[in-house]
């Protein structure tokens, strides 16, 4: 049967218009999504990516803040940043073929000698090629390969144009504005200002810097070169000294060239610190510890001498506030070294030693072979006989006899088993015979110490669940002996408490009590022993140590201020307080001839276990002034120093004279008195200590049979 052509001519035409009909209405869909996308674009997405747009012709870069100053009590700086720009290089890899890195980098360098001396501050004499190559540290005896070298730092105007403008004709150079720190060429408490490292080579290995790594904040980011604290109140206060980055923009077309003006958003700078130190306390301090280290090693006097002692500490703390005004830790070191967030290998091995706080932690002399080393104490020491008004308020307070009690010294003192007692002796073998707390304390006995108060809180037993050895560790961390003294201070150490092992060791807590009762079993630091000091002054205030007088901003606004701050007191009676003023203030003393005012005092001579053939002597002197209403304490440490009236007193005297020149014993400053020690110190200056052959001062530490 055919088809009929009218039909098939109608379904053919059906078929055409259904297609028709259809493309239309798929080219409607199109342009439909594509009217849509136009729309979102503009209107949604237009922004997003015109901001993008921008983004890719512009370059921003982060400028690090620039770090807040730090002064001593009167406004001096002592440490200081000055923004400036800086021009850096990065070693540029080299091969056979080609030119080596050396060949590039002298190439560079000769290129920079030409920028620097045609566009250079004429004032000042221009690097030379060699000058350039040196800072390039092709030795790489400063950096590794991939750490960029600074080369030149406060870059002139004309300098830093050239180098924008010219950026294309020197390869591996960038202008980098920073903050260059700067130290008082006077090297004023260095230990305990501290210094700067780069945060790139810290940010894995500290704490505190690895919190860091996931700051977001673009103004509180820490960048790779930015230098930051990492040791004393440099560290301590890092954020407050920090500030925040600031953005350097500049557009750039697809070379990357830039094709108009730089605009910056400047750094905020840091909040500065105003330091409780007094420089010129501070810096007689220093020169007293080195001048007198000199004098005791070179002495005549048998006494006097102590020709190991390389090393002295001392802390001078106010007894109402806590302020401390001076801290040294000698010898010590230009920190001007670590320019640029490192130090040199030769400067490492000069001074590797002596960048410790020796006042805080444990410090060593300039001994570079372990061995000999050994042979030496450090700085934490044992107390000696300056433990002994503690030891004496210990006995009173529990009861172990009375202000009236009185003791027969004959000069020796004896516990153990028949046949093998142990004899505690006085020093030069003195017989005082019958003593009470005041006489013990004044006459340095062992014996009575030993008899009364060691041996008495042995017997005693435990009182109350706690063991003797437990009673008398109470006294020592209440009095800041085994524990932080809360000064904050990164690094500070608590101090090494021996008793309780002493007490494992022998089965008894006999001989540890014994021995501490006169000054040894625990070593400790110089400001612990400044801080016990000033509670017997305060009668038993522990005061914190305080460093910081105020934190202001950059336009001089007080942020913050410091009071006085009492970490724990105990209760005595004042008749024991009395009982060991009246001891203290009969302590026979060198170095304090003339001195005009009363006050009290201890020496003491610690002996310490070395690898040497034989003990090491320790130099040792507590004291505070004036006797009523003290004002000031000192502390002064010497380790290998010998006894601590020859090795040690007559620091703390110069460092009493300089207080009261400058600030005042009484609260006023001592005009008459500053001017003579200004007038001596433009002729010879006065050691304070004697350099006959007179016996030693009454007052010496154990020597123990």
């Amino acid at each position: 049967m055919q088809d009929d052509p009218q039909k098939r001519d109608v379904d053919n035409r059906r078929n055409f218009s259904f297609r028709l009909n259809f493309f239309f209405f798929i080219t409607f869909a199109l342009f439909s999504l594509l009217i849509v996308k136009l729309a979102v674009l503009q209107f949604v997405e237009g922004p997003k990516l015109s901001a993008e747009g921008a983004r890719k012709s512009t370059r921003e870069d982060s400028i690090p803040p620039i770090r807040g100053n730090i002064y001593d009590s009167n406004g001096h700086p002592i440490a200081y940043s000055t923004s400036t720009q800086s021009l850096y290089y990065s070693l540029q890899p080299g091969s056979k073929k080609t030119k080596t890195t050396g060949e590039k980098a002298r190439e560079t360098a000769e290129q920079l000698a030409k920028v620097f001396s045609e566009h250079g501050d004429k004032t000042k004499k221009a690097m030379t090629v060699d000058d350039i190559i040196r800072q390039m540290d092709l030795k790489f005896a400063r950096n590794n390969l991939s750490t960029p070298r600074r080369i030149k730092s406060g870059l002139t105007n004309a300098e830093v144009a050239y180098f924008l403008e010219n950026r294309t004709a020197f390869t591996g150079i960038e202008v980098m504005e920073e903050s260059v720190r700067n130290y008082d060429q006077d090297s004023i408490a260095t230990q305990l200002v501290g210094y700067l490292k780069k945060y790139k080579g810290v940010r894995l290995d500290v704490d505190f810097y690895k919190d860091k790594l996931d700051e977001t904040e673009a103004t509180l980011k820490y960048l790779e070169e930015e230098e930051v604290g990492l040791d004393g109140l440099e560290f301590m206060y890092q954020d407050i000294l920090r500030g925040k980055n600031g953005v350097k923009s500049y557009p750039v077309n697809n070379q990357e060239h830039i094709i108009g003006p730089v605009q910056i958003t400047n750094p905020v700078k840091g909040s500065d610190l105003y330091l409780t130190i007094n420089k010129d306390v501070q810096l007689k301090t220093e020169e007293a510890i080195m001048k007198h280290l000199e004098v005791i090693r070179k002495s005549s006097n048998q006494y006097e001498r102590a020709t190991s002692a390389h090393t002295g500490y001392a802390v001078a703390m106010e007894v109402e506030t806590g302020k401390i005004v001076a801290m040294a830790s000698m010898p010590d070191y230009d920190p001007n070294i670590w320019a640029g967030g490192s130090i040199s290998p030769k400067d490492y091995e000069n001074f590797g030693h002596v960048l410790l706080n020796g006042t805080i932690r444990t410090a060593y002399g300039p001994y570079k072979e372990k061995a000999e080393r050994d042979k030496h104490p450090s700085s934490l020491l044992p107390l000696g006989s300056t433990i002994k008004p503690l030891t004496v308020l210990v006995g009173l307070q529990e009861g172990l006899f009375t202000p009236s009690t009185i003791y027969n010294d004959t000069g020796v003192f004896t516990y153990g088993k028949k046949g093998y007692e142990t004899y505690i002796r006085n020093s030069q073998n003195k017989r005082p015979g019958p003593i009470d707390g005041a006489d013990a304390i004044a006459e340095s006995s062992n014996p009575f110490m030993s008899a009364m108060i060691g041996d008495k809180l042995y017997k005693r037993g435990s009182v109350g669940g706690k063991s003797s050895l437990e009673i008398w560790d109470d006294y020592m961390k209440q009095f800041g002996l085994g524990v932080l003294t809360g000064s904050g201070l990164p690094g500070e150490h608590k101090g090494i408490i021996e008793y309780f092992a002493e007490e494992q060791s022998s089965g008894s807590a006999q001989s540890p009590l014994i021995q501490a009762s006169f000054g040894q079993q625990g070593r400790y630091t110089t400001l612990q022993l400044a801080q016990y000091t000033v509670m017997l002054a305060n009668r038993g205030k522990r005061v914190k140590p305080q460093f910081v007088n105020e934190i202001r901003s950059s336009n001089g606004e007080v942020l913050q201020s410091y009071k006085p701050e009492i970490l724990n007191s105990v209760d005595f009676a004042e008749a024991y307080w009395k009982e060991i003023e009246d001891g203290m203030s009969r302590v026979s003393v060198r170095g304090f001839d003339g001195f005009q005012h009363q006050f009290m005092r201890k020496t003491g001579t610690s002996e310490q276990d070395v690898a040497g053939p034989k003990d090491a002597n320790n130099a040792v002197f507590i004291a505070y002034a004036p006797a009523k209403n003290p004002k000031l304490a000192v502390a002064v440490v010497i380790p290998d120093g010998g006894f601590g009236s020859y090795g040690a007193a007559p620091i703390a005297r110069q460092i009493f004279d300089a207080y009261d020149a400058e600030i005042g014993l009484t609260g006023v400053p001592n005009v008459a008195l500053k001017n003579k020690l200004n007038a001596t110190s433009q002729g010879s200056v006065p050691t304070n200590t004697a350099t006959n052959t007179d016996q030693p001062a009454r007052e010496e530490d154990a020597s123990e049979e």
